[in-house]
């Protein structure tokens, strides 16, 4: 059963990630970005078996390689979103079609593994999964949180800047 509550638990967090993500949203820049990562590391690691079956190290390196498919998922996915400053001075983000192409590879990616991974009589439980999406929202709100910081805001520019160009726009948002 516990299996059943995991596979709810990642598709209730990833919908909710994508749908967010989306949409344009204002950043909150309050320090908070790390929580939710932090819990679903947490869920994961909890569980027994995040080394499945009698393969350890067979597992490891599928989990390893699963991780790090998750940071370059992440930073790809923070690096493809659009950050702009709004004329009150707020910063918002939405995910761009770049964004869609990341998800779509990573997800391809993941099953991928998986698949070579159970050919290869390696299990691979959900707490895995978990685990690597939680890796996934970490590092993509960690350089989005850093992205934001980087804006060079001045009372001038702070209604033009978007990020990465530092050429004076309409203060209206562009179309994405």
């Amino acid at each position: 059963m516990a299996w059943f509550v995991n596979a709810l638990l990642i598709a209730a967090v990833a919908a909710l990630a994508i749908v967010r993500q989306f949409r344009a949203g204002r950043v909150d820049t309050d320090g908070r970005w790390w929580v939710l990562p932090g819990i679903l590391a947490f869920v994961a690691l909890r569980e027994p078996d995040l080394l499945g079956g009698d393969r350890h190290t067979a597992s490891a390196a599928v989990l390893a390689a699963d991780l790090l498919m998750g940071l370059a998922l992440g930073a790809g996915w923070a690096w493809t979103t659009r950050i702009w400053v709004e004329t009150d001075g707020t910063v918002w983000s939405k995910s761009t079609k770049a964004s869609v192409v990341v998800w779509t590879a990573g997800v391809g990616l993941r099953a991928g593994l998986f698949a070579c991974a159970a050919m290869a009589g390696v299990h691979q439980g959900s707490s895995a999964l978990i685990l690597a999406l939680a890796a996934t929202l970490l590092v993509r709100s960690g350089v989005l949180a850093w992205r934001v910081q980087s804006l060079h805001r001045t009372p001038t520019t702070a209604s033009a800047l978007t990020y990465g160009d530092g050429v004076l726009r309409s203060p209206w948002k562009e179309p994405v």
